[in-house]
């Protein structure tokens, strides 16, 4: 089964948004006029667009006007290119080989988006590809987090580095990165607590991590990922900005697209913030991590 394909078949709910509501416009041999066009932006909102609803739209009828865009094939094209040019280029998959010592990736976010999951499936995912992981569980308020990442570390085969609860988050960052350049691990994952991002002092808590983690490897963390729950649409650029200001966010790990009609929200997210997304999360088993690639993305929400 091609990329294409498997994205088609987890993101139903938002490809029935966007493809089947477009045909369903054009139900019955309808013009493209101002009223279609209103009813167009109504349905790119609802698949969490955000303003680039009406920005699109508002092209969408210019072409019109000019001729260059008549009925739904047209629409469905201009939809296409003009979501695509919404989306940073492709990003090659990182080759945590290509840095001296351990390659580090710190990974943060809020509660319940999906943090966890995701970091398990990253590890099994480099794991497959014959690269020894090394995870840091550093959310020590919970005692079930660092539970949890351990049974993921366990099923995925890869090592885990972690503390009781109440330890201090940049110790156990510092001596997960620690652990891994002595040993010679290949990447190092460092898990944190989900933070709320109106917590200051978590906040603040993340720069100390970060500052841990550079002075025991200068230069690391060579990626610092935030994992956005797609189910919260445009909740999560607030988000995004937020823990932003804490970390220097390189890129966006995407959870939980499968279960949402709101996957339109990557296209704000990436339009305001100018970071790549890195993978996309479309099912709960551990497989079910994939590198995102912009025009299969596309093409599987808008359809032919």
């Amino acid at each position: 089964m091609s990329l294409l394909e498997r994205l088609r078949s987890r993101l139903g709910q938002t490809r029935s948004k966007l493809s089947d509501g477009v045909a369903g416009l054009f139900k019955g041999g309808r013009p493209l006029d101002a009223n279609l066009l209103t009813e167009l932006e109504e349905l790119l909102y609802t698949a969490d667009l955000g303003p680039v609803a009406g920005e699109i739209v508002e092209e969408i009828g210019r072409l019109h006007k000019r001729g260059e865009v008549r009925g739904e094939t047209d629409v469905r094209a201009a939809l296409r290119s003009m979501l695509l040019d919404r989306l940073p280029r492709a990003q090659e998959e990182i080759d945590p080989r290509s840095a001296e010592g351990p390659f580090v990736i710190l990974v943060v976010g809020v509660n319940g988006s999906g943090k966890t999951t995701s970091i398990a499936k990253l590890a099994h995912r480099f794991d497959e590809r014959g690269l020894r992981v090394l995870v840091g569980a550093c959310d020590t308020y919970r005692a079930a987090a660092s539970d949890q990442l351990h049974i993921w570390a366990e099923r995925s085969g890869v090592e885990i580095v972690k503390k009781g609860e109440g330890a201090d988050p940049a110790a156990v960052a510092f001596e997960a990165v620690e652990t891994a350049e002595v040993l010679g691990y290949d990447l190092c994952i460092l898990d944190t607590a989900g933070r709320l991002h109106t917590q200051k002092n978590l906040m603040e808590e993340l720069r100390k991590i970060r500052r841990a983690v550079d002075k025991r490897l200068p230069g690391a963390p060579h990626e610092v990922w935030l994992v956005m729950d797609a189910t919260n649409g445009q909740n999560a650029v607030q988000q995004a900005k937020l823990f932003g200001e804490a970390v220097d966010l390189t890129g966006l790990v995407v959870a939980k697209l499968d279960g949402t009609a709101r996957a339109g929200a990557i296209f704000t997210i990436s339009d305001e913030l100018g970071l790549p997304v890195r993978y996309v999360g479309t099912g709960e088993s551990k497989e079910l991590l994939e590198v995102f690639e912009p025009a299969a993305f596309v093409d599987a929400i808008v359809g032919d």
